[in-house]
């Protein structure tokens, strides 16, 4: 896995029930682009069941979330959880700044990760960081390629 390219779009947060993030038919694209279902899945900003069809939802894809540096999609994740701190009274082995680190190690090898958990509140958490082009959806094209920087 060590010979992957490419950059990352950030996804979400998205906060809610359980219950509603349970609905997984909303979190699923259809068959046929202009189905039903399809419209309410890209209309949708749960992370979809399939992490690599968050590259669908093109209008959710945003230049301050698109990243050519994993540092700063480590920035991002980072950001998430300090927007919405998790639950960790229940002996939570791993700071957040080891998850951060272990979650950017796997982007860089190419993986995709989604980071969902319970806020003392007990709303869900779920956000995620997408490598793009997908190793799992190749067909599935950018939703918003990276600014190029100019000098």
């Amino acid at each position: 896995m060590g010979d992957w390219r490419g950059h990352w779009h950030g996804f979400g947060p998205w906060t809610g029930s359980r219950d509603e993030f349970a609905k997984e038919g909303q979190r699923r694209p259809g068959r046929d682009p202009r189905d039903e279902q399809t419209r309410t899945f890209l209309a949708n900003t749960m992370t979809p069941v399939e992490t690599g069809h968050w590259l669908l939802r093109r209008d959710q894809a945003t230049a301050e979330r698109t990243w050519t540096d994993v540092a700063d999609a480590a920035t991002w994740m980072r950001r998430v959880h300090q927007a919405n701190p998790a639950d960790r009274s229940g002996g939570v082995l791993l700071t957040v700044d080891e998850l951060v680190e272990q979650k950017a190690a796997n982007l860089a090898r190419g993986g995709d990760v989604v980071w969902g958990y319970y806020t003392p509140a007990f709303s869900y958490v779920s956000a995620a960081v997408v490598c793009c082009p997908s190793r799992f959806f190749p067909d599935i094209p950018c939703p918003l390629p990276p600014r190029t920087h100019r000098r």
